[in-house]
């Protein structure tokens, strides 16, 4: 733990070395200080959130799930188990995606969409309404 004049300042290694982060006060889950988690979100303990990525509104981050880079999970969104969300993909609205899920890209993933097990979804993809994505099914919208 470094220090500074007036306090200490805590790091985590997210992969690519220690970098200031914190524990989030709902969950317990690691969270970079570069990104932004509202305390109304919850970051279960194993998961993470990192470089610039935000997590607001009622969404829950849980499992060993990864968001980062520019990527924004919102509303009542859940990503759970081993999923990564990433580059500028957002996961909003009461979607929910799990399994070894991954969402990148400027992906959309909203409504009550669902997408799970080994499910791509990347590029300018748009999943949406009640859509269930799984298995090895890539989605890469258009480009």
């Amino acid at each position: 733990m470094a220090t500074t004049k007036d306090r200490a300042v805590e790091t985590f290694d997210f992969g690519d070395g220690p970098v200031p982060a914190h524990r989030h006060p709902n969950g317990g889950g690691w969270v970079a200080d570069t990104a932004k988690v509202n305390t109304s979100a919850f970051v279960g303990p194993d998961a993470r959130v990192f470089d610039s990525a935000r997590v607001f509104d009622t969404a829950r981050v849980c499992g060993n799930a990864r968001v980062y880079g520019n990527a924004q999970v919102y509303g009542n969104a859940r990503v759970f188990d081993s999923v990564q969300v990433f580059d500028t993909a957002r996961v909003c609205g009461n979607a929910r995606v799990y399994g070894n899920a991954q969402v990148y890209g400027n992906a959309l993933v909203y409504d009550t969409a669902q997408v799970f097990d080994s499910a791509l979804v990347f590029g300018n993809a748009r999943v949406s309404d009640s859509a269930q994505l799984y298995d090895s099914v890539e989605n890469r919208g258009k480009t």
